[in-house]
């Protein structure tokens, strides 16, 4: 276990008494800190907490130094105590590990620091002298030693990371506040840009996202969590018509020779996600795709009240733009195996596919095939094909959906749209564990959508083939589970009858194509996804790489498009080196989120109360008839009020490590 040496965190001295046995009895238990890298060990970690020491040897005046100076570099220079505070304390730092006469004595380098953490506007200035304070108030004289000799100090090697509670939230690791700094500029095509070194659905995103940076957003302490999700619809919209980035050939780094091939299996947004990045490397990439058109999920999951087709059109179009392939009508299994990919000679292949096949209730009576009978998976595919135009679909009377989660949400408010007289949630839990969207589910409400909780169906009523009703037995909470979710059991003698005219079941999905996948030698889990390593995205098949919904189960788009960058990163380092290199920022990642080193409070910043800007919407009574977009976009006043409500939560975290860290590592 690794043992801290001295340091300060979240306010506490640690000190390793003189010839202490280790015996496990620090309190500061870390996971995965002894090594940044392998045979590297990890000598001194620092951050908006404090800092801590493992070994002895450690100069704290380099440390410092090189903490303090990545924060003068990112200080957006808005106000003075940071903008100044960060530099002069640097240099001062600079002089003393250079044996130097410094401008400034620890005392007075003491006072900027507490400055900076009283009377500074953002996160950034306000954490980044935590550390300083806490080697300057309990080791100074370590501090004094090291600089008595008038030596130059030996420079240590290490990195130093920057990042934000909403930036580690973010599937993505979308630079948040930078963006919302653009748009605080009046310059939304470069915060596009931002969107754009990440993945191409930006606009589609701005829609549906799930919003994770925004649960981990620190405004909601003051008021409520920035509209980040509203900010990235408003400057992908701005993109729009005349004004929309143009995506050609140009863009690409570095074209590969042709023979740089790399085949893409499924254009969801795992597979756009991972074509992109290829692209841009300058691969040839081809994706194959079962259906006729692209998007996966997000084309076919997700109804055009929420999605509008033809902006998911054009962000699927950026792949052709790239000078990428979509080869339409191809599934895997059925027109080609992944040993005819590699015959054809590609480089590599990413397998995308998606979880296109809905769970069964698995109660008695259950029978797909008895009319009113209907997946989740299924229903949604319906209705893409009623407002395409391609197989009208019409419902009337009463609706059951049973389910908690997103396509829940979207099966009901779609069953209105679609003639549904009364439309009802059925739902095992309470309303606060449903795992859909709040949003969604207000909308839901709103729309006039009847909640049933904590009650379960236990059969299917049919007569003459068709669903005439479902009997249900309420629940009952009991102790949490493993996850600190209660549990919950049917109470007997408790079961009713709701009639209904059709049934959606909308519990889960599953990946339709797993045993044909397994023909072709790649393993799959208990779950029947595709397995593949958490840090590489790569199977047990050499050169076949997979990430989505494929290898997590169902998920979201933006952990969905994440993985496509991640896997179009290690394909690239496959094909070019033979093996996926070391990455230290990501690495840095794991020990923030595994250690939790993230604090969940909030810095006291200064700011006055401001609500949040809300799309506007159309109303509940008339968009419930109809397919429209019910969000509408922001106005860019509106934008530039909500991003002035950003409180710029950067925090900076460094380690000093024993050897280099690995060049080209990012």
């Amino acid at each position: 276990m690794t043992r801290v040496a001295f340091g300060v965190w979240d306010g506490t001295v640690h000190v390793a008494a003189p010839g202490a046995v280790d015996d496990g009895a620090d309190p500061l238990v870390l996971e995965n800190f002894d090594e940044f890298d392998e045979g590297n060990a990890i000598r001194a970690f620092f951050g908006d907490r404090g800092f801590l020491v493992f070994d002895d040897s450690v100069s704290l005046i380099d440390a410092l130094y090189y903490y303090m100076a990545k924060a003068a570099e990112q200080s957006c220079g808005a106000c003075t105590p940071c903008r100044m505070g960060t530099v002069l304390v640097r240099d001062a730092l600079d002089r003393m590990r250079r044996g130097l006469d410094a401008p400034l004595d620890l005392d007075q380098i003491a006072t900027l620091g507490a400055q900076m953490r009283e009377t500074s506007l953002c996160g950034l200035g306000q954490t980044c002298a935590v550390a300083l304070l806490g080697a300057v108030q309990h080791f100074r004289e370590r501090l004094e030693a090291e600089t008595a000799t008038g030596r130059p100090i030996k420079a240590q090697h290490g990195m130093a990371y920057v990042t934000a509670p909403c930036i580690e939230a973010c599937p993505s690791k979308i630079n948040v506040p930078r963006y919302i700094d653009y748009v605080r500029d009046g310059k939304p095509e470069n915060s596009l840009g931002v969107l754009l070194q990440k993945y191409p659905m930006a606009a589609t995103c701005g829609r549906v996202c799930v919003r994770y940076c925004e649960q981990a957003c620190r405004r909601k302490f003051v008021d409520e969590a920035v509209g980040i999700k509203t900010l990235k619809r408003y400057v992908a919209d701005q993109q729009s018509g005349p004004h929309a980035l143009k995506f050609t050939r140009d863009m690409i780094r570095k074209p590969l020779n042709p023979d740089m091939r790399v085949a893409v299996v499924g254009a969801g947004p795992a597979g756009i996600s991972c074509a992109y990045h290829l692209l841009l490397r300058g691969y040839h990439v081809d994706v194959f795709e079962k259906s006729s058109q692209a998007g996966g999920m997000a084309q076919i999951g997700i109804p055009s009240y929420r999605l509008p087709k033809d902006t998911l059109a054009l962000e699927t179009d950026i792949i052709a733009d790239l000078g990428g392939r979509f080869l339409f009508g191809q599934q895997l299994g059925r027109d080609f195996s992944i040993d005819d990919l590699f015959a054809q000679g590609y480089k590599a292949v990413f397998l995308g596919l998606g979880c296109q096949a809905g769970s069964q209730l698995r109660v008695e009576g259950e029978n797909p095939a008895t009319a009113g009978y209907f997946s989740g998976i299924d229903f949604l595919l319906k209705v893409h094909d009623h407002v395409d135009g391609i197989a009208p679909l019409a419902l009337s009377g009463e609706v059951l959906v049973v389910g908690g989660g997103n396509v829940a949400m979207d099966c009901v408010r779609s069953a209105l749209r679609l003639g549904a007289e009364n439309v009802h949630v059925i739902y095992r839990r309470t309303l606060a564990d449903m795992p859909a969207d709040p949003h969604e589910i207000e909308d839901a409400k709103a729309e006039g959508v009847r909640f049933h909780t904590l009650c379960n169906p236990v059969r299917i009523l049919t007569e003459n083939g068709r669903v005439t009703g479902v009997e249900l037995a309420r629940m009952e909470q009991t102790e949490p589970g493993e996850s600190g979710r209660r549990k919950v059991r049917p109470i007997p003698g408790s079961e009713f009858t709701m009639k209904c005219d059709a049934l959606i079941a909308a519990i889960g999905q599953q990946v339709e194509d797993g045993a044909l996948i397994a023909e072709d030698g790649i393993d799959l889990d208990r779950w029947q996804c595709v397995a593949a390593d958490g840090t590489t995205l790569a199977t047990s098949r050499p050169g076949v790489f997979a990430g989505g919904d494929c290898v997590t189960g169902p998920s979201t788009l933006i952990y969905a498009m994440a993985a496509g960058l991640k896997a179009a990163r290690n394909i690239d380092d496959w094909v070019q080196r033979g093996s996926v290199r070391f990455f230290k920022r990501s690495r840095m990642r794991r020990l923030i989120a595994d250690n939790r080193m993230l604090a969940n409070d909030v810095v006291e910043t200064p700011v006055r109360n401001a609500y949040r800007v809300h799309n506007p919407e159309l109303d509940p009574e008339l968009r419930k008839h109809m397919f429209e977009e019910v969000e509408q976009t922001i106005s860019a006043k509106e934008a530039y009020a909500e991003a002035q409500r950003c409180m710029r939560c950067y925090r900076v975290y460094s380690v000093v490590t024993k050897h280099p860290i690995p060049e080209g590592a990012r």
